[in-house]
Protein backbone atom coordinates (compact mmCIF):
# COMPACT_ATOMS: atom_id res chain seq x y z
CA UNK A 1 0.00 0.00 0.00
CA UNK A 2 1.17 3.69 -0.52
CA UNK A 3 0.24 6.89 0.45
CA UNK A 4 0.48 9.71 -2.08
CA UNK A 5 0.23 12.50 -0.71
CA UNK A 6 0.29 16.49 -2.19
CA UNK A 7 1.35 19.04 0.25
CA UNK A 8 0.49 22.68 -0.98
CA UNK A 9 0.99 25.89 1.32
CA UNK A 10 -0.16 29.39 -0.37
CA UNK A 11 2.90 31.92 -0.65
CA UNK A 12 4.60 33.48 2.19
CA UNK A 13 6.04 37.04 1.72
CA UNK A 14 8.91 38.73 4.11
CA UNK A 15 10.15 41.49 3.66
CA UNK A 16 13.36 40.41 2.42
CA UNK A 17 11.96 37.96 -0.54
CA UNK A 18 9.21 38.26 -2.78
CA UNK A 19 6.35 36.49 -2.47
CA UNK A 20 6.38 32.70 -3.27
CA UNK A 21 4.09 29.80 -3.27
CA UNK A 22 5.90 26.44 -2.15
CA UNK A 23 4.19 23.09 -3.00
CA UNK A 24 5.49 19.47 -3.24
CA UNK A 25 4.36 16.01 -4.42
CA UNK A 26 6.08 12.76 -3.60
CA UNK A 27 5.31 9.53 -1.66
CA UNK A 28 5.16 10.23 1.95
CA UNK A 29 6.90 7.87 4.10
CA UNK A 30 4.69 7.59 7.73
CA UNK A 31 5.54 5.61 10.83
CA UNK A 32 3.77 5.67 14.04
CA UNK A 33 5.82 9.03 15.89
CA UNK A 34 7.05 10.95 12.07
CA UNK A 35 6.18 11.63 8.98
CA UNK A 36 8.85 12.42 6.72
CA UNK A 37 9.43 13.17 2.94
CA UNK A 38 12.10 13.78 0.83
CA UNK A 39 12.92 17.90 0.64
CA UNK A 40 14.55 17.66 -2.42
CA UNK A 41 11.17 17.97 -4.55
CA UNK A 42 9.64 20.84 -3.25
CA UNK A 43 8.88 23.66 -5.70
CA UNK A 44 8.38 27.08 -5.79
CA UNK A 45 6.31 29.44 -7.55
CA UNK A 46 4.98 33.30 -7.31
CA UNK A 47 2.02 34.59 -5.94
CA UNK A 48 0.06 37.56 -5.18
CA UNK A 49 -1.81 36.01 -1.97
CA UNK A 50 -0.79 36.87 1.96
CA UNK A 51 -2.90 34.36 3.53
CA UNK A 52 -0.64 31.74 5.43
CA UNK A 53 -2.84 28.64 5.27
CA UNK A 54 -1.38 24.83 4.63
CA UNK A 55 -3.61 22.35 2.74
CA UNK A 56 -2.78 18.67 2.72
CA UNK A 57 -4.52 16.48 -0.01
CA UNK A 58 -4.67 12.96 -0.02
CA UNK A 59 -5.27 9.79 -1.91
CA UNK A 60 -4.55 6.08 -0.95
CA UNK A 61 -3.75 4.10 -3.13
CA UNK A 62 -3.62 0.13 -3.18
CA UNK A 63 -1.05 -1.21 -5.49
CA UNK A 64 -2.43 -4.69 -6.32
CA UNK A 65 -0.85 -7.64 -8.09
CA UNK A 66 0.84 -7.36 -11.56
CA UNK A 67 1.36 -9.57 -14.36
CA UNK A 68 4.31 -9.60 -16.08
CA UNK A 69 4.84 -10.32 -19.96
CA UNK A 70 6.20 -13.41 -20.39
CA UNK A 71 5.51 -15.42 -17.48
CA UNK A 72 2.30 -17.23 -15.36
CA UNK A 73 1.28 -14.83 -12.31
CA UNK A 74 -0.17 -17.21 -9.80
CA UNK A 75 -3.27 -15.77 -8.68
CA UNK A 76 -5.98 -16.16 -5.78
CA UNK A 77 -9.46 -15.76 -4.82
CA UNK A 78 -8.72 -12.36 -3.91
CA UNK A 79 -6.31 -11.10 -7.42
CA UNK A 80 -8.17 -13.16 -9.90
CA UNK A 81 -11.10 -10.82 -10.77
CA UNK A 82 -9.09 -7.63 -10.39
CA UNK A 83 -6.65 -9.06 -12.80
CA UNK A 84 -8.83 -10.49 -15.04
CA UNK A 85 -10.41 -6.99 -15.69
CA UNK A 86 -7.20 -5.32 -15.58
CA UNK A 87 -6.42 -7.27 -18.47
CA UNK A 88 -10.06 -5.21 -20.49
CA UNK A 89 -9.41 -6.68 -24.03
CA UNK A 90 -6.68 -9.41 -24.08
CA UNK A 91 -7.57 -13.21 -23.74
CA UNK A 92 -6.27 -14.42 -20.46
CA UNK A 93 -5.82 -17.91 -19.85
CA UNK A 94 -6.15 -19.28 -16.21
CA UNK A 95 -4.33 -22.58 -15.22
CA UNK A 96 -6.43 -24.55 -12.24
CA UNK A 97 -3.94 -26.87 -10.53
CA UNK A 98 -3.27 -28.24 -7.58
CA UNK A 99 0.24 -29.64 -6.00
CA UNK A 100 -0.45 -33.33 -5.67
CA UNK A 101 -1.84 -33.71 -8.90
CA UNK A 102 0.25 -35.56 -11.92
CA UNK A 103 -0.75 -34.14 -14.85
CA UNK A 104 -0.68 -30.70 -13.90
CA UNK A 105 2.97 -31.11 -13.12
CA UNK A 106 3.10 -32.09 -16.58
CA UNK A 107 1.68 -29.12 -18.20
CA UNK A 108 3.14 -26.47 -15.79
CA UNK A 109 6.53 -25.93 -17.69
CA UNK A 110 4.30 -26.22 -21.57
CA UNK A 111 2.10 -23.53 -19.87
CA UNK A 112 5.23 -21.68 -18.99
CA UNK A 113 6.40 -22.10 -22.31
CA UNK A 114 3.37 -20.88 -23.68
CA UNK A 115 3.30 -17.35 -21.98
CA UNK A 116 6.91 -16.79 -23.31
CA UNK A 117 5.22 -17.49 -26.86
CA UNK A 118 1.66 -15.57 -26.47
CA UNK A 119 3.27 -11.90 -25.52
CA UNK A 120 -0.17 -10.63 -26.16
CA UNK A 121 -1.84 -12.86 -23.64
CA UNK A 122 -2.28 -12.76 -19.87
CA UNK A 123 -1.31 -16.59 -18.38
CA UNK A 124 -2.44 -17.10 -14.58
CA UNK A 125 -2.46 -20.07 -12.34
CA UNK A 126 -4.68 -20.51 -9.76
CA UNK A 127 -3.97 -23.63 -7.40
CA UNK A 128 -7.40 -25.13 -6.02
CA UNK A 129 -6.56 -25.68 -2.58
CA UNK A 130 -8.91 -25.37 0.37
CA UNK A 131 -8.45 -21.49 0.69
CA UNK A 132 -9.42 -21.24 -2.83
CA UNK A 133 -11.57 -24.04 -3.84
CA UNK A 134 -14.85 -22.75 -1.99
CA UNK A 135 -14.92 -19.13 -3.39
CA UNK A 136 -13.47 -19.18 -6.90
CA UNK A 137 -12.93 -22.31 -8.11
CA UNK A 138 -17.14 -23.25 -7.51
CA UNK A 139 -17.71 -20.32 -8.82
CA UNK A 140 -15.81 -20.86 -12.32
CA UNK A 141 -17.32 -24.86 -12.30
CA UNK A 142 -13.99 -26.66 -11.72
CA UNK A 143 -14.32 -30.71 -11.79
CA UNK A 144 -11.07 -31.78 -12.58
CA UNK A 145 -7.91 -30.62 -12.41
CA UNK A 146 -6.02 -29.27 -14.68
CA UNK A 147 -9.11 -26.75 -15.93
CA UNK A 148 -7.69 -24.43 -18.03
CA UNK A 149 -10.48 -21.70 -18.88
CA UNK A 150 -9.92 -19.07 -21.39
CA UNK A 151 -11.14 -15.58 -20.89
CA UNK A 152 -11.80 -12.57 -23.01
CA UNK A 153 -13.61 -9.22 -21.54
CA UNK A 154 -13.93 -10.64 -18.47
CA UNK A 155 -16.11 -13.71 -19.46
CA UNK A 156 -15.54 -17.78 -20.25
CA UNK A 157 -15.07 -18.16 -23.55
CA UNK A 158 -12.86 -22.22 -24.06
CA UNK A 159 -12.62 -24.70 -21.55
CA UNK A 160 -10.09 -27.53 -21.67
CA UNK A 161 -9.83 -29.59 -19.29
CA UNK A 162 -7.07 -32.31 -18.51
CA UNK A 163 -3.27 -32.47 -19.74
CA UNK A 164 -4.22 -31.79 -23.37
CA UNK A 165 -1.46 -29.60 -24.38
CA UNK A 166 -2.44 -29.22 -28.19
CA UNK A 167 -6.54 -28.51 -27.51
CA UNK A 168 -5.16 -25.91 -25.03
CA UNK A 169 -2.64 -24.13 -27.86
CA UNK A 170 -5.35 -24.76 -30.38
CA UNK A 171 -8.42 -22.76 -27.74
CA UNK A 172 -5.99 -19.73 -27.37
CA UNK A 173 -5.29 -19.38 -30.79
CA UNK A 174 -9.07 -19.49 -31.74
CA UNK A 175 -9.92 -16.66 -28.77
CA UNK A 176 -6.70 -14.64 -29.96
CA UNK A 177 -7.74 -14.67 -33.54
CA UNK A 178 -11.84 -14.00 -32.82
Amino acid sequence: MALNLSLSAPPIRSPQQPLLHYSAKHTIVVSSDRLSYPKSTVSRSRSRSRRVVTRVRSSLDIVGPTVKVGQVTEVDKDTFWPLVKAADDKTVVLDMYTQWCGPCKVMAPKFQELSQKYLDVVFLKLDCNQENKQPLAKELGIKVVPTFKILKDSKVVKEVTGAKFDDLVLAIDAVRSS
